[in-house]
């Protein structure tokens, strides 16, 4: 009989043990001092795995600086004799606990010189163990001992050794997600806004309202669980946050209704080939949805965007959005360019 508490199932959980390799010298945790190396890695395998898009230096660095990462533990680096970093991952426990959830998302990259010798395996070996070692541990700190492990991973779908590295390991496609994109030479029709709501770009006098808004509309969403003030401040706090491009929807007595955030990264301008937004988040708290508010804020958002004289707004989305957003998106003139699984190892 399988326990029912996460605690007790995983209570004979192994730690990771370092990875063997013959091409490898040394395995190692990261350090700081090695947020230029891994960029680099990460930088040459983006143009392989994901040509539209790259990964900044902002996003390697947050591993050193988020208090629900320890590098000594969460990170490792394949080293070769020369002393390059090949390959690189981490391991990241969500910090929240909600519902007795607790989710771990693994992310890797192996420098496209360095692949097909087995590299990749080895560290997603470790990635799991480590992975599987920081769910049982915080399941012991649990109340009930938890509900759930989840381990997850994105992989670009034209990515099949990645997908097949992971489904080695007992990974198996649970989740599809599109790209979409939208060209702004098209015009972008103006909506009505109801009476009592009104149309503002993004405020940061007001981030733990908007943050509070955002964990109550991802609330019934795949894979979404409560960020918190720290995630929430790397993302508005960001390079890339462009909160005069975003909008908000706020009811007459200041309730943050709806909300459609966007970022501007120009490094990624070369890689798709035009200069673009991307609209990071899109959402409507529960008590306000099936109410126009969220083509309201996308229409609003996408003005601003093409206002700023930019060609084209990119988002992502679940392909099983519970709210219907695919179909909301191709409604104000987005397509689908690709797709990213979610593959996921439950425990």
């Amino acid at each position: 009989m399988t326990p029912a508490h996460l605690a007790d199932r995983l209570e004979k959980t192994p730690g990771p043990q370092l990875p063997s390799h013959p091409a490898i010298a040394v395995w190692r945790a990261a350090a700081s001092a090695d947020i230029d190396a891994i960029h680099a890695v990460v930088s040459a395998a983006d143009a392989i795995d994901h040509p539209t898009w790259t990964t900044p230096r902002q996003d390697v660095a947050e591993a050193f600086e988020s208090t629900h990462i320890d590098p000594a533990r969460d990170t490792l680096v394949a080293v070769t004799a020369d002393g390059e970093i090949v390959a690189t991952g981490v391991s990241a426990l969500h910090p929240s606990r909600a519902g007795g959830m607790l989710s771990v998302d693994l992310s890797g990259a192996v420098h496209p010189q360095w692949r097909r010798r087995g590299i990749g395996t080895a560290l997603l070996g470790w990635l799991d163990a480590r992975a599987q070692q920081q769910v049982a541990r915080a399941a012991q700190s649990l109340e009930g001992g938890g509900s759930e492990g989840r381990l997850k991973a994105y992989v670009e779908e034209p990515n099949t050794d990645h997908a097949t590295i992971l489904a080695a390991q007992g990974y198996t496609a649970e989740r599809w997600f599109s790209t979409m994109e939208r060209d702004l030479a098209q015009p972008v029709t103006a909506l009505p806004v109801p009476q009592g709501i009104s149309l503002v770009p993004y405020d940061r006098a007001r981030d733990a309202d908007a943050l509070a808004a955002r964990n109550d509309a991802f609330r019934d969403h795949w894979g979404s669980l409560p960020s918190n003030e720290e995630r929430w401040q790397q993302f508005v706090g960001g390079d890339f946050f462009r909160p005069d491009l975003s909008r908000m929807a706020v009811t007459d007595d200041g309730q943050i209704v709806a909300f459609c955030l966007a970022s501007v990264n120009e490094h990624d301008f070369a890689a798709l080939g035009a200069s673009h937004a991307y609209i990071d988040l899109i959402g409507v708290i529960r008590s306000h949805r099936r109410q126009g508010l969220a083509p309201l804020v996308i229409a609003a958002a996408l003005e601003a965007i093409t206002a700023e004289g930019l060609e084209r707004a990119v988002l992502d989305v679940d392909t099983d959005s519970p709210t219907g957003a695919n179909r909301l998106y191709e409604g104000v003139g987005f397509i689908a360019t690709h797709r990213v699984v979610a593959m996921v190892r439950r425990l």
